[in-house]
Order: structure tokens, then C-alpha cells, then sequence
């Protein structure tokens, strides 16, 4: 029997929990993506941070996160995902986790707009290819990449924006405030030409 992306979610046990807790109705017919789709190519291309969660071989869980200008994460097809893996401060949980578990997550926020997009697969860590590495590093980013990690998405599902704090990056509101006071700017010398000729 096949697996429905849904069901990567949902596990025999979520689905009891779900049927306990009185939501399995609502959740019986819920279909997930398993393909990446233009709507969420575009809201990857956006993305200016994410998490990744691995767990070890015994199932011990770690989430880091991970940041770079939008389009760092790049879609690769209809199944992939990929980055270059900035030098950091050199833990290495999340690469060792994926050499013995490849059962990965990401969760990407949208704080601006309150949405969340949240994506089951699997990864893995590629190591030495600094064609890769170039093609994947965003230009004039200053980083190093330390690796690369491929990403195959197995499922993924966009949900509610209840309880999401709407929060704004600076550089987006620097932005707009520079348009503002251009604006301002503009409409004060329209009204000191229109007082100097009364």
C-alpha cells in the first residue's frame, strides 16, 4: 500500500491522538503536497530564515537554525531543496544526526505575512564540491560555505496563521520608512512652491 504524504504526518499514533481528542474528522480526507508547486517555489524564494530538525540514531531531536539572503534556499525540482551550509560555530549536530538518520524537517516562517510552511523529508550532507557549494552561495553574501545539504521532500503541508506574531524585518522597514520620508520630502517642496507663488 501507498504511503499518502499526509500519512508521513499522521502517523497510527497522531491518528489515535487525533481520534481521542475529537479532530480525527476533520483530518480523515486532509491531503499534503509531496511536490513543490510555483505558489511554494515562490515562497521559498522569499525566505530569509529557517529551521532544520534532525534527531539522532536513537531519536534524540536537535533543531538549528539556519539564515541568508532570500533565495539561500533553493529549489532544485519538484522534490528538492538545497543550500550551502555556512560555517558556523562547528557543533556539527545536525551533520551528524543526517549520517545516521536522514529523516529531516524543515519549518519555514513567514512572520511579515503570518504564514507557515512546514516540510517533511529526508537529507543529506555533501561534502568537497565547490561547484556546488558556488552554485548554491548567494552573491556578495559574506559566508563561507562549510558544506552543502540536499533536502528530498517526501510531504508538505501550508497551515492556519492562528497565533503567529506579525513582525516585520528591518531591513523591510527601513525600506518603507525611506519611502515615507521620500514621499514626505516630495509633498513639502510641492507645498513650498505652491506658498511661494500665492
Amino acid at each position: 500500500m501507498n504511503r499518502r504524504p499526509v500519512d508521513i504526518a499522521f502517523s497510527p499514533s497522531v491518528k489515535a491522538a487525533q481520534q481521542r481528542k475529537g479532530s480525527r474528522g476533520a483530518y480523515a480526507a486532509m491531503e499534503m503536497g509531496n511536490t513543490i508547486d510555483p505558489n511554494l517555489a515562490a515562497f521559498i524564494a522569499q525566505v530569509r530564515s529557517f529551521y532544520l530538525a534532525t534527531a539522532s540514531a536513537d531519536g534524540q531531536p536537535y533543531i538549528q537554525h539556519r539564515g541568508g539572503p532570500p533565495g539561500f534556499l533553493h529549489v532544485l525540482g519538484e522534490r528538492a531543496l538545497a543550500f550551502a551550509d555556512f560555517k558556523g560555530n562547528r557543533q556539527f549536530i545536525s551533520t551528524g544526526n543526517l549520517a545516521e538518520n536522514p529523516k529531516a524537517f524543515i519549518f519555514l516562517m513567514d512572520y511579515a505575512h503570518r504564514q507557515r510552511v512546514k516540510i517533511w523529508g529526508s537529507a543529506r550532507v555533501v561534502e568537497s564540491d565547490a561547484e556546488l557549494e558556488r552554485r548554491l552561495m548567494p552573491e556578495g553574501y559574506r559566508a563561507r560555505a562549510e558544506q552543502v545539504i540536499l533536502f528530498d521532500v517526501e510531504a508538505w503541508d501550508a497551515n492556519c496563521p492562528q497565533h503567529i506574531p506579525q513582525m516585520f524585518h528591518a531591513d523591510d522597514v527601513q525600506q518603507a520608512i525611506e519611502q515615507r520620508d521620500g514621499r514626505i520630502a516630495l509633498l513639502e517642496q510641492e507645498i513650498a512652491t505652491l506658498r511661494s507663488t500665492q
